[in-house]
């Protein structure tokens, strides 16, 4: 593998969405060469006007690209671009494919061998941090890969995280981010049906919030996504309760496959995806405050509510 890419090098993006574009906005401005595509002509026109060149078809990202980044929702969607539209075919020897989405971790392992018999470097780096965390450059990258392929694109993680970790082979990192956001939703889940009891209780939750964060209740979710996200009303993080939900199935999962039993997670998964159920397709994870703000207000006796689901 050769030396650590430098702002000079081409790199194929995959992905504009949320967390993507503003990705992607940060390496043009470091000074790497853009080979961008996305099923949104929009956001590939957006960052075309940016210095980035726009690809209609996905394989071609990779014409001279020295790494290509994925950032995409899932394993079935990777594998549709890998495979099914032929970019892993056109990566070219020596290059590195860096799989920034959340992933299943097995499959992740199975994407690196595959393309390791090609002589394709595979990482798997995702990120917590949240779309302002990648506007900022602050996010959290959690890295997966041999030594080798992450010193390559060591430089260009840099860019996009403020704490970047090198936690194991392939697929280490997409285990970290399911186990993470495994935990995460568990404490917003918790922090939410704290908060509305407060509420009723007459308590000032700006006020609660401050007393907690000085405190050993506090979390991320008492930290920002309460204060940023829920008592603002905006409910806009850019990350999707469905996704969320996804990641929570990877983590207990993973749990599972190790013989971990998982009680308090199996019935966290299962009030997620009563949400995922309740609420608008696209709405943002942070929204579960609003399915349970409805659980509360429903009737007595009503089949939605969490007592009948329990009984």
């Amino acid at each position: 593998m050769s030396n650590p890419l430098a702002p000079s090098a081409t790199i194929g993006f995959v992905g504009l969405g949320n967390m993507g574009a503003p990705m992607a906005r940060r390496l043009l401005t470091a000074g790497y060469r853009l080979r961008v595509s996305d099923t949104a002509e929009a956001a590939m026109t957006a960052l075309a006007e940016q210095g980035a060149e726009p690809v209609e078809d996905v394989a071609r990202v990779a014409d001279g690209a020295d790494a290509v980044v994925l950032m995409l929702p899932d394993s079935s969607v990777v594998d549709a671009v890998l495979h099914g539209a032929g970019l892993l075919a056109a990566v070219a020897a020596n290059s590195v494919v860096v799989d920034m989405g959340s992933s299943q971790p097995m499959r992740t392992r199975e994407l690196a061998a595959e393309s390791a018999q090609r002589n394709v470097g595979y990482v798997d780096a995702p990120v917590s941090g949240g779309v302002r965390g990648a506007e900022q450059g602050k996010l959290t990258v959690m890295v997966g890969g041999s030594d080798a392929d992450v010193a390559r694109v060591q430089p260009v993680l840099d860019l996009l995280g403020s704490s970047v970790r090198h936690v194991g082979p392939a697929g280490a990192g997409h285990a970290v981010k399911a186990l993470n956001n495994l935990m995460s939703a568990a404490h917003m889940q918790i922090t939410s049906e704290a908060m509305l009891a407060a509420r009723t209780f007459g308590l000032d939750l700006a006020t609660v919030l401050d007393v907690v964060n000085a405190s050993s209740g506090r979390s991320g979710s008492t930290q920002n996504k309460w204060p940023n996200f829920v008592l603002p009303g905006s409910y806009d993080s850019g990350f999707g309760l469905r996704l969320m939900l996804k990641d929570m199935r990877i983590g207990v999962g993973l749990a599972k496959q190790a013989g971990v039993p998982t009680p308090l997670a199996d019935q966290t998964v299962q009030f997620w995806a009563q949400a995922a159920e309740a609420l608008p397709p696209h709405a943002d994870h942070t929204e579960i405050v609003r399915w349970l703000e409805a659980l509360s207000a429903a009737p007595e006796g009503d089949g939605s509510t969490r007592g009948e689901e329990q009984r």
